[in-house]
């Protein structure tokens, strides 16, 4: 079973873009603090993508295995 208190993972980074997302748009944060958080943002981002684009490989890869099992190749 995958461990669900690993540090970075998927959903607590993603959390964190929310989190920077909504303290970007409360415009209660100065100049210098916005654009460390829209480089933090950017970041996350980076990473959510890479994870999304190695969680759809790994299911097309699974689904690839099944349908070979399926149709007996």
């Amino acid at each position: 079973m995958p461990k669900s208190k690993k540090k970075n993972n998927f959903e607590n980074d993603l959390k964190r873009l929310e989190q920077i997302s909504n303290l970007l748009e409360s415009n209660e944060i100065g100049l210098d603090d916005a654009i460390a958080l829209f480089e933090e943002g950017i970041k996350l981002s980076k990473i959510c993508i890479n994870k999304l684009n190695d969680a759809e490989l790994k299911i097309t890869e699974l689904k690839k295995e099944l349908s070979e099992v399926s149709s007996g190749k």
